[in-house]
């Protein structure tokens, strides 16, 4: 009598549903959200609080692109650094250097100034691409390199006058005047370029090869070596275009102030790598939106804003507020990070 015995089927593994936290926190589009959502609670609050002093007009909106479109411009070009994984510390000392070497043409030498703009764009692009060229060469931190670049530019500026260099040229007065109506309100012609740039930025970094590249690259550099890449070409192209913008946004600071000066901009590299972060862009590189840096410097320019309508508080709340406001994306980053490493 022969008896069979059964095998037990194995039972099916079963991979248990993702959570809806967990599921919210591998979205990439979530700190450009939470910074799209902070902008809009902050400016709802300024309504409700200061309705009677003017906040809820149209142009205290288009003041927030008015008085920041060089901020803007200059953290376009780090939004490109930072999404391949670099850093760029000498944005402040070029925007610094530019308006310095700008009001020098123009005031002491003659110069016109749209014969000066293509001059500074192309030092500031010149002075990327060294550094770009530099840090994949040499193989040397970005770190290191880009701060080697601030003290130079800084330096530049005080072999160029250790004084302010004021501008009277009367074509500088015109640009720095000239408005485009809205019908509610105005924008000046550096919010305009600020926009414009912006607009070019996500063009490019989300419809065409480069864009992609640079995406590749900050998010597994070995991997897009072996996919056969152009890893140094990339490199050196993304610092090129972070001296372009803050020669760009140095000049539209020279507008916005209308002299040169050795300090001007002073630190202003952290503001726009502040931004940066605000608006989404992870600091290990690959994932970021550039419509997320929008939001970050509309945040910083309404945070002073508050505070001057405010009118009690000090200025130096600017930067408090950007230290809470950095730690906690910080934080929303590490829980994102932590979660696709899982």
């Amino acid at each position: 009598m022969s008896t069979t015995t059964k095998t037990p089927t194995a039972s099916k593994s079963r991979t248990p549903a993702p959570s809806r936290a967990a599921t919210l926190l591998g979205d990439r589009r979530l700190p450009v959200l939470v910074t799209a959502g902070l902008f809009l609670a902050m400016y709802v609050a300024g309504l409700s609080r200061y309705q009677n002093y003017g906040f809820g007009e149209p142009q205290v909106f288009m003041n927030l692109f008015i008085d920041n479109g060089y901020l803007l411009v200059a953290a376009v070009g780090v939004t490109f650094v930072i999404l391949s994984g670099g850093i760029d510390l000498s944005v402040g000392s070029v925007i610094g250097f530019t308006t310095m070497f700008t009001a020098w043409l123009v005031e002491r030498q003659g110069l016109p100034i749209l014969v000066v703009i293509p001059m500074a764009l192309a030092v500031g692009a010149f002075g990327g691409f060294l550094m770009g060229y530099v840090i994949h060469n040499f193989e040397i931190q970005p770190f290191i390199v880009t701060l080697a670049g601030l003290f130079l530019f800084r330096g530049l500026c005080l072999v160029i006058s250790k004084e302010s260099i004021s501008i009277g040229d009367p074509s500088v007065s015109s640009m720095a005047g000239a408005q485009l109506n809205l019908g509610a309100g105005f924008l000046s012609i550096g919010a305009i370029v600020a926009l414009v740039v912006l607009a070019a930025a996500f063009y490019v970094l989300h419809y065409t090869r480069f864009g992609r590249r640079v995406y590749a690259v900050g998010g597994n550099e070995q991997s897009a070596l072996l996919m056969g890449l152009p890893q140094g070409g990339t490199k050196i192209a993304v610092y090129t275009i972070s001296g372009f913008c803050s020669a760009l946004a140095g000049l539209l600071f020279t507008l916005y102030i209308q002299s040169g000066d050795p300090l001007h901009a002073t630190g202003m590299e952290l503001d726009a790598i502040a931004a940066v972060v605000i608006g989404g862009t992870l600091l290990t590189g690959g994932s970021g939106y550039v419509i997320g840096t929008l939001f970050g410097v509309l945040v910083l320019g309404l945070i002073k804003s508050i505070i001057q309508f405010e009118g009690t508080l000090s200025s130096w709340w600017t930067k408090i507020a950007t230290g809470v406001l950095l730690c906690a994306f910080i934080l929303i980053q590490r829980a994102m990070t932590s979660r696709k490493k899982t």
